[in-house]
Parts: structure tokens; C-alpha cells; sequence
């Protein structure tokens, strides 16, 4: 019995992690993605009249409904593709700026150097929630005024992809900070080396040294490290949505779901399935990331 335990569990161990939470998370993404189409002409759907307010789940409602009779699984899907797409968005920024930042300071050295990372030092040491409320009041008005000067939007639909596009600055203009610490230490370490030492000898430009001959050395720990942030993203998200800070209903997010959820948990009555579907798929789809990443993290590092 026992060596049939020990065969199964090295026959676990052999399963790639990476390709575990890949495929895992190939299966929720996948869903979110695809009936984008279907969950936003539906997410707001309400069914006051048929008496469908906070039904279990069933065969009509497979993840039951809500207090305002509005089928969880548009909502949750939805919300998925919103908590996806902004933290996928976030990371996108994050990485623009971490890999801008540190590349610079990592290259020109000196003085200069030491500004550029103790700003990322300070900025370690502020509040996360209070930066990211004032980068909101900040950034927006402006976005709102640049969503109204486009046609045909209506005041709806421009103070939703405020909340996102807003929310989803705010995240990437504050998650650089640990992919510009780790581009500085690549580019310290590869500006000593002598094809750097040539390029620079041979009068190429700072710009076309990063271009030509940093980046694409850079290219691993990129990846890795902005596949390590996007799951962070998610979580900011969905940890401000909760609080109220971030997408504000009725768009749904999972953040935003689970604290209507919340709600629904008393003593009165237990309507567990709002609070569960949300919770468990931003679970599932952050441990999904996280082994991706980690696989990722151990790979690049066995290669260097």
C-alpha cells in the first residue's frame, strides 16, 4: 500500500507545474474570453418579475442569482474578463516602465543611478491604497474628458471605462517598482560585458546599445518577472474593487461580486453562492498564474 502511495505521489511530481496552472488557467480564461459577446448583453439582465431573486443554483441558474434576480454566471464571467484584461493591462504597463526605469539607471550608473533608486526606495514606503486613490482623483477627470470627446458613447458607458481604464493606470503606475530593481541588477551585470564595451567603442548610441544589444538579453527575466506581476495585478484589483475603490457596479469584477457576496452572509440567510463563484475562480486563476510564473522563475534560473 504504501509503495503505491510513493509511485503515485513521484508520479504527481512529474507533472510540470507550469503546465498544470497553464492548463488550469486555459480553462477559465478561455470561457471569459469567448462569451464576451453573450456576458455583456446579459450581465445586467433582471428578472424582478419572474420572482428569480436569489435562487440557488439549478439547471436555469447553474451559479444561482443575485438580490436584483441577475444570473451569476454572465456576471462572473464578465468579471473575469474585466479582472483579466486589467491586470493583464496593468502588468503591460508595469513592465513598460519597470524595464524603462531600470535599464536607464542600471546603464548610466553614478549619480544618477542612486536618484533614479531611491526614488523606487521612497515610493516602496508610501501606501499602496493611498497611492492609488490619488492617482484615481489625478488621472480621472482627464480620462473622462478624453472618453466624452469620442462620438457616440453615452455617459453610461464613459463612467464605466473610466473606472477601468483609471483603475487599470493607477495599478500599472505603481506596480514597476520590483521589475525596475531587477532590470537595474541585468543591466549592471551585461554593461561590463565586452560586446557593450564594442558596441560602445564603436560610437553606437545609448538608445541602439539598449535596442540592439541589452533587450534582447533581457528578453527571460521580462518575461518571468511580468508573468510573476500579473496575478499581483489581479489581486489589486480585485483587493479595490472589494473596498469599493476600484470597478464600481453594476460592471462587475470578481472583487466587486465577492463584496456583494459579503453582503449576503448573515444570519438571516446564507446565499453562499454569491460569495463563492467569485472567490473561488480569482483563487483558482491566481494559484494558476503563480505556478505558471514560478515554473517560469525556476527555468530562467537554471539557465544562468
Amino acid at each position: 500500500m504504501s509503495e503505491a502511495i510513493t509511485a503515485e505521489s513521484q508520479r504527481w511530481r512529474r507533472i510540470p507545474a507550469g503546465g498544470l496552472g497553464g492548463a488550469i488557467l486555459l480553462m477559465i480564461v478561455g470561457p471569459c474570453l469567448l462569451t464576451l459577446p453573450w456576458s455583456i448583453r446579459h450581465y445586467d439582465d433582471q428578472r424582478l418579475d419572474e420572482n428569480r431573486s436569489l435562487l440557488s443554483p439549478s439547471i436555469a441558474a447553474p451559479m444561482g442569482t443575485d438580490a436584483l434576480a441577475r444570473s451569476m454566471l454572465p456576471r462572473c464571467l464578465l468579471g473575469g474578463a474585466i479582472s483579466l484584461g486589467i491586470g493583464i493591462a496593468s502588468a503591460a504597463i508595469a513592465v513598460v516602465i519597470g524595464v524603462a526605469w531600470g535599464a536607464t539607471a542600471g546603464y548610466a550608473g553614478g549619480h544618477v543611478d542612486a536618484v533614479m533608486m531611491r526614488i523606487v526606495d521612497v515610493l516602496y514606503g508610501l501606501p499602496y491604497i493611498l497611492l492609488v486613490v490619488l492617482l484615481d482623483l489625478a488621472l480621472k477627470p482627464w480620462v473622462t474628458q478624453r472618453l466624452e470627446s469620442l462620438p457616440a458613447v453615452n455617459q453610461n458607458a464613459v463612467t464605466a471605462l473610466a473606472d477601468v481604464i483609471t483603475l487599470l493606470l493607477a495599478i500599472g503606475g505603481l506596480s514597476w517598482l520590483t521589475m525596475a530593481r531587477v532590470i537595474r541588477g541585468q543591466v549592471l551585470s551585461l554593461r561590463t560585458r565586452p560586446f557593450i564595451e564594442a558596441a560602445r567603442a564603436g560610437g553606437a548610441r545609448p538608445i541602439r546599445i539598449f535596442f540592439h544589444h541589452l533587450l534582447p538579453n533581457l528578453i527571460a527575466p521580462i518575461i518571468v518577472y511580468a508573468t510573476l506581476t500579473v496575478p499581483v495585478a489581479i489581486l489589486q484589483e480585485s483587493f479595490l474593487s472589494f473596498l469599493g475603490i476600484g470597478v464600481q457596479l453594476p460592471l462587475p469584477s470578481w472583487g466587486n461580486l465577492a463584496s456583494e457576496g459579503m453582503a449576503q452572509i448573515h444570519a438571516i440567510g446564507q446565499r453562499w453562492w454569491l460569495l463563492l463563484w467569485p472567490c473561488l475562480l480569482l483563487g483558482i486563476t491566481l494559484m494558476s498564474l503563480n505556478f505558471l510564473g514560478e515554473s517560469l522563475r525556476q527555468s530562467y534560473q537554471r539557465t544562468t
